[in-house]
């Protein structure tokens, strides 16, 4: 138990899979201008990642070693597919919104990274448990990210305007620079930075 709670608790802090591994950093420049479309891809990737980790671990004593990389991909490619179709059909504007950025979760270093890393050598359940958690360490950073990037950039969240008229009225505006990848960038240095100030 308590290494499961270790697989699980790691990502999303100590171990996360944007802010120490550096992986999946394309996507959270891409789609983290609007708070929305972060949580999708966020919910997206951790679904993926934790039923593909399943499936290679169910199949990982079958698998010839030469040919693994092609199954992984297979396997990715497949349930990738699947969220891509149901969000096509329940939230067709976000998805519009993620553009090719689904697809790309085939090619997503947290995916393949937790699959080579932890999927080929563990149970079906650490395996699963590993892949929410990575899921989740990923979403957290993207969610924190879109919520800068919307409100400051502008002053809504979800769409949503949630900076008063009033404000506006006094002369603030909108960080026009907020809804640029850069700018992703600089949070999640930010991110980082205070995560290494903790640690130290």
């Amino acid at each position: 138990m308590k290494d499961i709670k270790e697989t699980f608790s790691s990502p999303i802090n100590k171990n996360n899979p944007i802010t120490v591994q550096m992986l999946g950093i394309c996507s959270a420049l891409a789609v983290t201008s609007k708070l929305e479309p972060s949580i999708v891809m966020g919910i997206a990737l951790t679904a993926v990642v934790a039923f593909s980790n399943v499936i290679l671990s169910l199949l990982r004593n079958t698998i010839p070693n030469r040919i693994r990389i092609i199954v992984q991909l297979v396997i990715v490619a497949a349930l990738v597919t699947i969220v891509n179709e149901i969000l096509k059909a329940y939230a067709y504007d976000v998805s519009k919104q993620l553009s090719v950025f689904v697809g790309l979760i085939i090619t997503n270093c947290i995916v393949m990274g937790r699959l080579e890393a932890f999927a080929l050598g563990n149970k079906p359940w650490p395996a699963f448990v590993d892949g929410v958690g990575n899921g989740l360490g990923y979403a957290i950073i993207l969610v924190i990210v879109g919520f800068f990037r919307e409100l400051l950039g502008s002053g809504s969240l979800f769409g949503f305007q949630i900076i008063p008229n009033k404000i506006y009225e006094w002369g603030y505006e909108n960080n026009g620079l907020m809804i640029l990848p850069p700018m992703a960038m600089i949070i999640i240095a930010c991110i980082i930075w205070i995560q290494k100030s903790k640690q130290s």
